[in-house]
């Protein structure tokens, strides 16, 4: 795995064996003694491996970094900067995980004791000076430097995700505004004018004289009729206000027979045939396959004449095709109407890759509507 990808311990492991590797080849490659070049290597070694520590002892390890180049000065008499890759680590690691009193106390006792080598060997105090620039100061400051420029960037992301979010929220807010006013438009336009039309209705059926069982039949559809639609508009103005409630579901498939008895109800025949072993279909698809087939038999209703409408549900392992064939009465099959039902029902078809095919059969007087939906294989 690339170094970058480790985790941030692996990562230190691999800083600190990188680190004991050069300083050590350092102190083996020194003109020391053997026994001179074995204590500084141990020494070395030691402050080394405390770099894969925790980041909140980088104080204590810059302190014991520090003190090697000064033990070994005073002790083998000689400025051999066995720990150079240490001390700038240790440096970086000061600048870049601590802050306040303890980041500067770590900066002091490294710059002290870059000062105090070169200077106790007879460096001249700008030498002194310099070494301190680049053993102590320069890592330090890289260290705070990739730390503030880390936190900028992970302000800037949270501020893009709150941005994101504000807008987000806004548009959502937007959407359920939009909802609200198109509810109320229905509630007190469309809902006023469907309630109208039943009272209407009823008060009519019940002003007729006896004997009239026709028309009192026409009137109790229409009343029947506008009770659906309030039940229709009444789950739509829940979905709209955001109702989730078993109340607010739409009709499905399990609701087709009401439809029927709708258009019975209204005078016209209307069968339905099922093809195949029914199956479970999604929601939203149970939905779009309900409104289908309510276009369908308005067309019928329309269009057709007063041989009635046949539905047909055929359930396939890997589709399910809707279809309804109806005589045309009166040369209505090439309606405006007509199209635009058709518009509705490919569009509701296209959002689940369904297909439609229209239109009059050979004998020319019998138009079929075939809607088919693919469906996964069972």
């Amino acid at each position: 795995m690339h170094p970058i990808k480790l985790p941030l311990k692996h990562q230190s492991w691999l800083v600190a064996a990188t680190c004991m590797l050069a300083d050590g080849g350092f102190v083996l490659f020194s003109d020391g003694t053997p026994g001179q070049t074995a204590g500084v290597l141990i020494m070395t070694l030691a402050v080394d491996l405390m770099l894969a520590g925790p980041t909140r002892y980088s104080g204590w390890v810059a302190a014991a970094q520090a003190a090697v180049p000064l033990i070994v000065l005073f002790a083998v008499g000689d400025q051999m900067y066995a720990n150079e890759a240490g001390l700038l680590i240790a440096g970086y690691r000061a600048g870049a995980w601590l802050r306040g009193t303890p980041a500067y106390a770590s900066l002091g006792v490294l710059a002290v004791s870059a000062f105090i080598c070169p200077l106790v060997m007879r460096t001249e105090v700008v030498l002194s000076l310099l070494v301190v620039a680049k053993i102590a100061v320069l890592p330090w400051l890289v260290g705070r430097y990739t730390t503030a420029r880390r936190s900028y960037f992970a302000e800037l992301e949270k501020r893009s995700a709150m941005e994101q979010a504000d807008a987000q929220a806004a548009v959502t807010k937007a959407i359920t505004e939009e909802r609200s006013a198109i509810a109320r438009d229905l509630h007190d336009v469309i809902v006023h004018h469907v309630s109208a039309i039943g009272l209407h209705a009823g008060a009519a059926r019940l002003g007729l004289p006896n004997g009239n069982g026709g028309l009192e039949k026409s009137l109790r559809s229409v009343e029947t009729s506008s009770r659906a639609a309030m039940v229709d508009l009444r789950h739509l103005l829940d979905l709209l206000h955001g109702d989730k409630s078993e109340g607010a579901r739409q009709p499905g498939l399990d609701n087709v027979d009401e439809l029927l008895d709708g258009v019975r109800a209204a005078g016209t025949p209307a069968r339905l045939e099922v093809r195949g072993s029914p199956r479970d279909v999604p929601e939203s698809l149970d939905i779009t396959v309900y409104r289908i087939i309510q276009e369908m038999l308005t067309n019928a209703l329309r269009h057709g004449d007063a041989s009635g409408v046949t539905v047909t549900l055929d359930y396939a392992p890997d589709a399910l095709t809707i279809s309804a064939s109806n005589a045309v009465g009166n040369g209505n099959g090439r309606s405006g109407s007509v199209r635009r039902g058709l518009a509705g029902m490919r569009n509701r078809a296209g959002m689940f890759a369904g297909t439609t095919e229209s239109g009059l059969a050979t004998d020319g007087r019998t138009w079929r509507t075939v809607v088919t939906f693919p469906l996964e294989a069972s």
